[in-house]
């Protein structure tokens, strides 16, 4: 659908117009204020003239077909007039009111015809429960705020925002940026936020998206526009509320229950090369990190202060936030030492002080981190606000930070150590050059790390040479231990060494062949989970443990209160030793299929330490998955113990994707649980398993 004449309407004309209501007053006046170039058309049959402008009695009295209709009239009107659009050749329209799919039936009935006659006529619907679209660079406004200041609005941030009043407060905020547009997008009848998106990565004006959500309504068309706006440079920068769990749903597997979490969403986004925010603190640092006249190319950042307490404590918040400040090299600090003076630490942050001389020693300090291949962004760590009575000149260092900026292929920031606190000069006299000041060291510091990740492509896509499973999937409420660990077996998954008997003697045999000790299992696709009906017996030492297991396992079956299509008992063998880990997939109803790994048994419910990926996996997804496990150091040498045979896991965990990658339609969830992690060299087996198909 084309969003011009919504976007960049060359008319527009505004149904229910009145100088009494303040949000139609609103809209006049910002138009005036931008100084809209295009027809306005004030409708209401009780005016001649509003505005100073010719009053129309109905759209069909106008002159011409308005490509904007905005909509002030009350719930009750809007269908009767709405249904006017196509009849007079209208090509888009704002509706404000709420009251619609989110308040019940008769709303969504009305939403419903309403969208059903914008699909047909092809008109570009904003909304409705919206405040409307804004463009600066047209100088076009259809939102009920009023715009003062069209020089300091315009810029080059495209902002998507589903609340209309956090919106209007992000855009309230212009001291390092502009926008390039701002849409209060509402309900999403019909243009939703993957439209705007296409809209805002055609527009020469925008170089950075910027987006407010509270939900995904088209996945699929989502992600796409995500993967286009990385392959057009424009970072995608996201604000996604209802971070909080999901309601549980009905599940089978463990993986299920775990993944049905916002964890979906940040990864998925991550994948398609979206940077996500946690609050409108960081999502400012982020749009401004992106104002740069440089981006970082690497994640290595140098912080250079005039304190020592200072350097200390942007230490630690580094450190927390997971951002990387590499230790200089000796050369570094000899060079730098040469003029500064001692240096202490590892010299990241760098505390250049030294004997007093800053004005001297701070492009001293900015150059020998230029130089170092390990600086990928250097960073003047201050407090500087509009207040300060000791900052004489008001500008400070920041001339010798852009001196140095601008010589560079590196970006250098100001960064004040606190957040939401910036002086007025300093971000003026940086933003004409092309630089930076940010604010927050926690929040500074993670924007540039993330526009740095973002910077860096992506691995790519495994591709994997895996057949579609031999044995049947579709049909079965579940796929049992022995059927799933056969299947997986044949992607170079490692299971345990097992037999499925049908008879005792046959499972006599079996446990003689494995060795003892052994396990003994009832198998069926209607007994997920075995333990909870006490069919599962482990440790048999001999041949008398496993015909007393037998008979036990055949009581209980019957002892299960519904009906069972028993497969046999599965004999295996005894895994004692190892770390219990799980792997897992369950198919999120927004973003597809997803694979979680973390601490298995029952640390699954417990600890919750997990790692999360869409499929497929990208090239040391599997690797990368392990290491961000907050236990992660759980599977290294620890206290004399060999370290956990890490490599043979991470085989494991591309087996498993190479699994769904070739039969995948037919998947709901699986679950590989436990694991058991060997010493290094060991490997890592599979001693359960579980596949639930889809539908």
């Amino acid at each position: 659908m084309n969003l011009d004449r919504l976007i960049k309407p060359r008319s527009i004309a505004v149904i229910g117009a009145s100088e009494n209501v303040v949000g139609t007053k609103r809209i006049f006046t910002s138009l005036q204020t931008l100084g809209y170039e295009g027809a306005i058309y004030p409708i209401n049959p009780k005016y001649d003239t509003l505005f100073g402008m010719k009053c129309y009695p109905s759209l069909k009295d106008l002159p011409e077909a308005p490509d904007l209709v905005s909509f002030r009239v009350g719930f009750q009107r809007i269908l009767e007039n709405f249904e006017m659009l196509p009849q007079v050749g209208a090509g888009a329209a704002v509706i404000y009111d709420g009251g619609f799919a989110e308040s019940g039936e008769e709303g969504r009935k009305l939403q419903d015809a309403i969208m059903s006659i914008s699909r047909e006529s092809g008109i570009a619907l904003c909304g409705p429960n919206c405040m409307g679209v804004l463009n600066p660079h047209h100088r076009s406004s259809s939102t009920t705020q009023i715009v003062s200041n069209l020089d300091a609005l315009r810029g080059n941030v495209g902002l998507i925002s589903h609340s209309g009043s956090v919106g209007i407060g992000l855009v309230a905020d212009v001291r390092r940026f502009g926008y390039s547009l701002y849409v209060s997008s509402g309900n999403e009848a019909v243009v939703s936020c993957d439209d705007y998106m296409n809209w805002l990565i055609d527009d020469p004006n925008t170089k950075v998206i910027a987006m407010f959500m509270e939900a995904v309504r088209k996945p699929e068309q989502f992600v796409a526009a995500l993967d286009r706006a990385a392959a057009a440079g424009k970072p995608v920068v996201i604000l996604k509320v209802g971070r909080s769990e999901r309601t549980r749903r009905a599940i089978t597997s463990h993986t299920g229950g775990l993944a049905g979490s916002s964890k979906v969403f940040s990864e998925a986004i991550k994948a398609h090369r979206a940077i996500e925010v946690t609050d409108m603190d960081e999502m400012f640092e982020v749009l401004s990190v992106c104002q740069g006249r440089v981006l970082p190319k690497g994640r290595g950042l140098s912080l250079i202060t005039g304190s020592g307490g200072l350097a200390e404590l942007m230490l630690d918040v580094a450190t927390e936030a997971g951002c990387h400040l590499p230790p200089i090299s000796d050369e570094t600090r000899a060079e730098a030492e040469s003029v500064i003076g001692h240096i202490g630490g590892d010299g990241n942050p760098m505390d250049a002080w030294g004997h007093g001389d800053f004005q001297r020693n701070l492009p001293h300090a900015m150059a020998c981190f230029d130089k170092a291949p390990t600086t990928h962004a250097i960073l003047l760590c201050t407090e500087t606000f509009d207040q300060a009575p000791f900052l004489l000149p008001p500008l400070g260092n920041v001339p010798a930070v852009a001196e140095a900026g601008m010589k560079s292929d590196k970006p250098h920031y100001v960064l004040n150590s606190r957040p939401g606190i910036l002086h007025g000069e300093q971000v003026k006299y940086m933003r004409e050059r092309g630089l930076v000041c940010l604010g927050g060291g926690r929040q500074g510091l993670m924007a540039i790390d993330r526009v740095a990740r973002w910077n860096t492509p992506l691995p790519p896509i495994r591709k994997s040479a895996a057949k579609p499973a031999s044995v049947a999937i579709g049909g079965r409420s579940t796929v049992h231990e022995f059927d799933a660990k056969q299947m997986l077996a044949a992607c170079g998954v490692s299971v345990t060494r097992e037999k499925l008997a049908t008879t005792l003697e046959a499972a006599k045999t079996a446990a003689k062949e494995i060795g003892y000790p052994v396990v003994v299992k009832a198998v069926s696709d209607d007994i997920p989970h075995k333990s909870e009906y006490g069919l599962v017996k482990v440790g048999l030492a001999d041949e008398a443990a496993v015909t007393a297991a037998w008979a036990e396992l055949e009581a209980n079956v019957k002892k299960v209160g519904k009906p069972v299509k028993l497969a046999g008992f599965v004999v295996q063998e005894m895994v004692k030793d190892g770390i219990e880990m799980f792997a897992g997939v369950s198919r999120d109803p927004d973003f597809g299929l997803t694979l979680a790994v973390g601490f298995g048994g029952i640390e699954i419910e417990i600890t919750r330490d997990f790692a999360l990926r869409p499929l497929p996996l990208r090239e040391g997804d599997a690797e990368a998955m392990l290491a961000e496990l907050k236990g992660a150091a759980r599977l290294g040498a620890i206290r004399g113990k060999p370290p956990a045979d890490v490599k043979s896991l991470a085989q494991a965990i591309y087996g498993l994707a190479d699994f769904v990658a070739a039969n995948g339609d037919q998947i709901a969830e699986i679950d590989l649980n436990p694991i058991k992690l060997m010493p290094e060299g060991k490997g890592a087996i599979v001693v359960d398993a579980l596949i639930v198909p889809k539908n």
